[in-house]
């Protein structure tokens, strides 16, 4: 009976647990400032990704495959960084850092939820470029509606039950007395450092999923450029190499910040992680590159940039 009731004990001491997500706070003069920053971004992220949805659903010349997938990428975007922007806003402007269990909990699964479909969803938009590039005459009968719809379909779905699974083994094991998250949102790493106990199961897991669903999608990205190169290097002019690689390059841009910074986060070793490194790398896929979408994407595309004056005049 004794027994029963000391794990009711710890159960309850587990759940109801209270985080507090440090963030900025090693910056005290600064919260001011980070608040206004942070705004600006929000609302440039916001305003620059509703736009490019708005103005691929109204044109016409922009119904194609391609501008598909990029209306979902800007959707994915405005989603991705409303899971941990508006805390980050709310925490500087309160300066109140607590955060639930359960709300942690949610922050991250939906973090890792959207970080997947992102992963997945440039690859799909790197194979559409692929078929437009090295298959053209094929590319209306490959890249079809059908087949669109499913490939995005199946980019917010595959890792819904995965990160589901992750966000409860993570939060599975009981934690020391420590409740500060070294962090502006619930990531992995720093809630696993607050851990009692052995966590060398929940890290090898972590390398695994990070390796499936970060390291194969870059490597099907990868895979699917080096063929693009290849039939742009055998193009007869330059004008028309520069051309084709136009319509590539924002693509790959995007690719190298998202994949760069998520890679170096989760697939280095435990030893090399720092939580100022930990911060300022997260920042840049889950604040920075969306924010930059939207400029790379419209201003190496003519035809979205005439769609935009359009829309303006």
């Amino acid at each position: 009976m004794k027994y029963q009731e000391s794990l009711k004990a710890e159960d309850n001491v587990s759940t109801e647990i209270q985080f507090v997500l440090l963030g900025f706070s090693d910056l005290p003069q600064l919260q001011g400032l980070l608040f206004v920053v942070f705004s600006i971004m929000y609302m440039i992220i916001l305003i620059g990704n509703s736009l490019i949805i708005i103005i691929t659903r109204l044109d016409v010349a922009l119904q194609k495959p391609m501008y598909f997938f990029l209306a979902n990428f800007s959707f994915l975007e405005i989603c991705y960084v409303s899971v941990t922007l508006p805390r980050i806003l709310e925490d500087l402007w309160t300066q109140d850092r607590s955060i639930s269990m359960l709300d942690c909990a949610t922050q991250m699964c939906f973090a890792f939820m959207l970080g997947t479909t992102e992963c997945f969803l440039l690859a799909v938009m790197a194979y559409d470029r692929y078929v437009a590039i090295c298959n053209p005459l094929h590319y209306p009968l490959v890249m079809n509606h059908k087949l669109c719809i499913q490939l995005a379909a199946g980019s917010w779905i595959i890792g819904i039950p995965v990160q589901i699974g992750q966000t409860c083994q993570i939060f599975s094991p009981h934690f020391c007395d420590c409740n500060q998250i070294n962090h502006f949102f619930c990531d992995i790493p720093p809630i696993l450092k607050l851990a009692c106990g052995d966590t060398s199961v929940h890290e090898g897991t972590v390398h695994v999923l990070a390796i499936f669903f970060i390291a194969v999608p870059f490597v099907l990205i990868l895979a699917s450029y080096s063929k693009i190169i290849f039939t742009i290097l055998r193009l007869p002019t330059a004008r028309g190499r520069a051309k084709v690689f136009s319509t590539c390059s924002s693509h790959l841009l995007v690719v190298l910040l998202f994949f760069g910074s998520a890679i170096i986060t989760y697939l280095r070793p435990k030893s090399s992680h720092s939580a100022g490194m930990d911060k300022l790398l997260s920042l840049f896929y889950t604040i920075v590159t969306p924010m930059f979408n939207p400029m790379i994407y419209s201003l190496r595309n003519k035809e979205v940039i005439a769609t935009l004056r359009k829309l303006l005049c």
